[in-house]
């Protein structure tokens, strides 16, 4: 317990810090209730129409490719970190992992997943 007293004190300034600038901005921010602040708002314009239009599947697909992609290149940092403890095994292993994503972004590539129309 005493070598994290520290971090523990550290935690509970912070949570009492986040807490009391909430309180105080109650008690002391300004109060102008306006029915326009309580619309919808969407990139500067009125909203307009229904909320629940579909949105088309390129979007969805885009959204996936992304989360893979960038979630794949995450699992390349700790990879470097330990890469000379590796060896030739996490070499071959990388250059696997590397050779598969790159099959996924040249198949997204053909299948026109990343065109925008």
């Amino acid at each position: 317990m005493g070598t994290y007293l520290p971090f523990f004190i550290f935690a509970f300034i912070l949570f009492a810090l986040g807490v009391g600038l909430i309180i105080v901005n109650n008690f002391l921010g300004p109060r102008r209730y306006n029915p326009e602040k309580y619309i919808p708002y969407e990139c500067g314009l009125d909203p307009t129409g229904d909320a629940r239009i579909p949105f088309r599947i390129r979007f969805y697909l885009i959204a996936v490719l992304f989360l893979v992609f960038d979630v794949e290149i995450i699992f390349l940092y700790p990879w470097a970190v330990v890469f000379e403890n590796l060896g030739w095994f996490g070499f071959v292993e990388i250059f696997i992992f590397v050779a598969l994503l790159l099959a996924a972004y040249i198949y997204a590539w053909s299948e026109g997943a990343l065109q925008w129309e």
